[in-house]
C-alpha cells in the first residue's frame, strides 16, 4: 500500500475526525482526484511541441493524456470548433497518491525559491490548483533531455466543503503550506 494513503487511513481520519466532529469516516475530506494539465495554446500549429507535452504527460503521470478540444471558434485567439488546445491526464487512486507524495517530496523541495504554497491556492470548495512555470521540477523529467519547456497545471480535488476544511487536510497530509 502507499505510504501517502496509509497515513491518511492511520493518522488523518482520526484527526480529521476529532477536529471536525465528524462521526463516520466516510463524512471526513479526502483526495478525490488530481488532474494535470497543459495548455498549448500559442504552438498549436507545431505537432512537435504537442509529441513534446504528451511524453512529458507520461512520464510524469504515468498515464497516456487525453487531447483537450476547442467546444466553439474564437477568431481573436485564431481557435476553432473541434481544434486541439490542451492535454490532461486525470489520475485516481494509488497514482494520485504517487504523484501527490512526489509533489510533496520531491518536486516542490527542487523549485527554486519555495517557501511554501500561499493558502489563496486552495479554493472555497477546499481544492487546491497549483501551476508550474517549469515542468522541469518532476523527477522524471532529465534537464538534459528537455528540448523545450512548458508549464503545466496540477489541480487537485478534495471531497471538502469548505476553505478551512482543505486546508486541514493539506496540513494533515504534510503539504507545505504558508501560514496566514
Amino acid at each position: 500500500m502507499n505510504n501517502l494513503k496509509e497515513k491518511y487511513i492511520r493518522e488523518v481520519i482520526p484527526q480529521l475526525k476529532e477536529q471536525l466532529g465528524y462521526k463516520n469516516n466516510l463524512a471526513v475530506p479526502r483526495i478525490e482526484k488530481v488532474t494535470v494539465n497543459v495548455g498549448i495554446g500559442k504552438v498549436v500549429h507545431d505537432p512537435k511541441f504537442l509529441d513534446v507535452v504528451v511524453n512529458t504527460l507520461t512520464r510524469i503521470t504515468g498515464q497516456k493524456p487525453v487531447f483537450t478540444k476547442a467546444k466553439k471558434s474564437i477568431s481573436n485567439f485564431k481557435v476553432r470548433k473541434g481544434m486541439t488546445v490542451g492535454v490532461m491526464v486525470t489520475l485516481r487512486g494509488n497514482r494520485m497518491y504517487d504523484l501527490i507524495e512526489k509533489l510533496v517530496k520531491i518536486s516542490w523541495p527542487r523549485t527554486r525559491d519555495f517557501r511554501g504554497l500561499p493558502l489563496k491556492m486552495i479554493s472555497n470548495q477546499g481544492n487546491l490548483n497549483i501551476g508550474f512555470k517549469e515542468h522541469t521540477v518532476f523527477p522524471e523529467i532529465r534537464t538534459d533531455e528537455v528540448e523545450v519547456i512548458h508549464g503545466l497545471e496540477v489541480n487537485i480535488t478534495t471531497s471538502a466543503k469548505t476553505k478551512k476544511e482543505g486546508i486541514l487536510l493539506f496540513k494533515l497530509l504534510g503539504f507545505p503550506l504558508q501560514e496566514e
